[in-house]
């Protein structure tokens, strides 16, 4: 009897998990739906050694990997949860040194990955060199 209770709370707590990811993800795009058409977007990228570059971005895209794929300006691994970015503008984050790519608009780290990020007319973002966790 036992078991079977345990069994059914674990299959109970994955379907509620799965559902709230589910909801979170209708919401979110319902908040904040990704604009189709032409847009242009600001992408300003700082480097390990403090050096900023300012690129402006043309695109249909709807999201942000998309358009910073057009431009070659990224790449990484994929996760299961999108795009891991490990490159940006030409430089890799090393991981064994804790080094990674923090992405924020308006510099508000984002809640989404770039596979997710919604990108409108007139956005700007921000991608920063970082060492440490």
């Amino acid at each position: 009897m036992e078991k079977k209770t345990g069994k059914r709370i674990m299959i109970a707590a994955a379907v509620f998990a799965a559902l709230i990811a589910v909801f979170a993800a209708v919401y979110f795009l319902a908040v904040n739906p990704p604009a189709s058409g032409a847009k242009e977007i600001t992408v300003e990228i700082v480097h390990s050694d403090k050096t900023q570059k300012t690129i402006e971005i043309k695109t249909d895209a709807e999201f942000l990997r998309k358009a910073l794929e057009e431009k070659n300006l990224i790449k990484g691994t994929e996760s299961s949860y999108g795009l891991y970015v490990i490159t940006v503008d030409g430089e890799t984050a090393d991981d064994t040194k804790q080094q990674w790519w923090c992405f924020t608009q308006g510099g508000q780290p984002l809640s989404t990955g770039v596979d997710s990020t919604p990108i409108k007319n007139g956005d700007k973002f921000e991608i920063t060199f970082k060492t440490g966790w």
